[in-house]
């Protein structure tokens, strides 16, 4: 069913390797055989057999073009890139040029470049706005501008004219998974916040907005995300399309939150709405004590949680999903227990030591 079980050997760039989706892509091609991958981010990583990383500032094209002028034998561009800028309307520009700055240099030095894997989200369906039709599907109407998934859709569109490659583009919800450093991994910052609730002796409060609680409300292991985009990106009956990914089950915070608190040992109390991004501000010394106290690794307080995002998601009070059933229709089946998903993602965190 999966072309990457083919034994043509492939060559994955994957841009964004140090975020919570790149990192597990990048795992997951390591784990499928004929698969070399070179990761790029604006750090370096550790180098292993069949992956290397190259740090470069895609916003630099004079830098770009130094670091990867050697790149002769892409065969797949998987990107996961993403900058943040203070306002929506700043997001627009960064973004494509980063994306444009990784097309114009590697397609003309990778002759045998196949596929360019796009990452979006639910942004292309207006869900930051406010309410939006749910489900939403692929084919739903796009809104007012500036978008910069669009932009680089577009921008994918029309410069495959004429070309061999194909391009994809994978819509995931709220992603989970567990690398440290990303500002948007809920599932970190959701154990950093019962941790320090549960230090302070305190219940596990539901921060955001009180009609948020009740509901509906979907997420994508990152795990799963990685699948998705290689299926996608290596299955000819998929090129040039968009899919939605999800866990394939829908939850309510007010369902999952008590089991949540049930897990970090500690009550849940009702609701209580709270920035994130100010009342966990001062909690770097405790966390350094409960790093001592508990023998964790030594990640930075502020790279763990971006408390401004969790205010994001726990605002959405308004119903948060997408219909994923084309990917299924084109033979993705995989699926994943949301509530699996989370105590899996805190056991590997207390396994890796993030958390106590």
């Amino acid at each position: 069913m999966q072309r990457e079980m083919e034994t043509t050997k492939k060559t994955a760039l994957v841009v964004g390797a140090n975020g919570v989706i790149g990192k597990n892509l990048i795992d997951y091609l390591l784990s499928v055989k004929n698969w070399e991958v070179i990761g790029l981010s604006r750090k370096e990583g550790h180098n292993k057999p069949n992956l290397k990383y190259i740090p470069v500032d895609l916003l630099d094209l004079e830098n770009s073009k130094k670091q990867l002028s050697d790149l002769h034998n892409i065969t797949h561009i998987f990107y996961t890139a993403y900058q943040d800028r203070p306002s929506w309307s700043e997001l627009a520009e960064p973004n494509l040029t980063m994306l444009k700055n990784v097309v114009e240099i590697i397609e003309p030095l990778s002759k045998n470049l196949e596929h360019i894997s796009l990452m979006q989200g639910y942004k292309v369906y207006g869900a930051h706005l406010g309410p939006f039709k749910t489900p939403a599907k692929e084919t739903d109407a796009g809104h007012m501008p500036p978008e910069f998934n669009i932009d680089q859709q577009q921008y994918l569109e029309k410069k495959k004219q004429g070309k061999n490659w194909n391009w994809s583009a994978v819509r995931p919800s709220v992603v989970g998974g567990t690398a440290v450093g990303n500002p948007m991994n809920l599932a970190l910052l959701i154990a950093v916040y019962a941790s320090i609730s549960k230090e302070l002796n305190l219940p596990l409060r539901f921060p955001g907005k009180a009609g948020a609680y009740d509901k509906l409300m979907e997420m994508t292991d990152a795990g799963l995300l990685a699948k998705a985009t290689v299926w996608a990106a290596t299955n000819p009956q998929c090129a040039n399309q968009a899919f939605n990914i999800s866990n394939g089950d829908l939850f309510r915070w007010s369902e999952l939150w008590p089991k949540i608190a049930s897990y970090f040992e500690i009550p849940a109390a009702p609701p209580l709405q709270m920035e994130l991004k100010t009342v966990m501000a001062d909690k770097n010394n405790l966390w350094q004590n409960m790093q001592e106290k508990y023998n964790l690794e030594k990640h930075d307080y502020e790279k763990l949680a971006g408390w401004g995002f969790g205010d994001f998601v726990f605002s959405w009070d308004y119903d948060f999903f997408a219909d994923g059933t084309k990917a299924r229709r084109l033979g993705f089946y995989e699926f994943i227990d949301t509530e699996e998903m989370f105590f899996g993602l805190f056991d590997k965190l207390r396994q890796e030591k993030i958390i106590p």
